[in-house]
């Protein structure tokens, strides 16, 4: 019976520092994307309207410019990560556990492991993750729609609805999604390392 229990905390463990390795990763480059691209558009507006002499109020303009530009690219850019972050959860070691990608099995071939993860491989593996996310996000949507109605507030969704709170939403449906598609989804599995 303790041994269960000492291995359900391992594997609680692994969950969430796998989780953290993925947030981390996932916000990071998400933002810095986000700003460099925002920071570019910013410029460009700048110099298109003739670099103007900066007082107080050129100041306010281009750091409005800069807000517009930032939350548009943060939702292009939190995609990009998404995707990218993927490849970085597998083959990596968390409380004696990790996360292993294997290969589609052919007819007359077992599955393998897949030693050196490239992009590729993760489309298949990507796509079922990102509809899972996907359905995560949409129920805590749900059920925050819900509860905001029940406690009285007359705002309609898309009124307190926006990229950060979507993006809580994705970090918080990012650490369910990792339990669910290891047990979903047959090319990937954990396991003791």
């Amino acid at each position: 019976m303790k041994c269960l229990v000492n291995l359900e905390k391992r594997v609680r463990r692994f969950y969430f520092y796998l989780w953290l390795k993925w947030a981390l990763y996932v916000t990071f480059s998400s933002l810095v994307f986000a700003v460099l691209v925002a920071a570019f558009s910013t410029l460009f507006i700048y110099c298109n309207q003739g670099c103007v002499t900066l007082t107080p109020k050129v100041y306010m303009a281009l750091f409005k410019i800069f807000q517009f530009w930032f939350a548009l690219a943060w939702s292009v850019t939190l995609l990009l990560s998404l995707f990218l972050s993927l490849k970085h959860i597998f083959n990596r070691c968390y409380a004696h556990f990790q996360l292993i990608l294997f290969t589609c099995p052919d007819e007359n071939k077992q599955r393998e492991k897949i030693e050196k993860i490239g992009y590729g491989d993760l489309v298949k593996v990507w796509r079922k993750w990102f509809m899972l996310l996907i359905w995560l996000v949409g129920a805590q949507m749900v059920i925050a729609f819900i509860f905001m109605k029940l406690f009285g507030s007359s705002l309609s969704l898309f009124e307190w609805f926006n990229i950060y709170l979507l993006y809580l939403f994705v970090l918080i449906g990012g650490y369910f999604s990792f339990i669910i598609l290891s047990a979903k989804c047959k090319k990937v599995k954990v396991v003791k390392c």
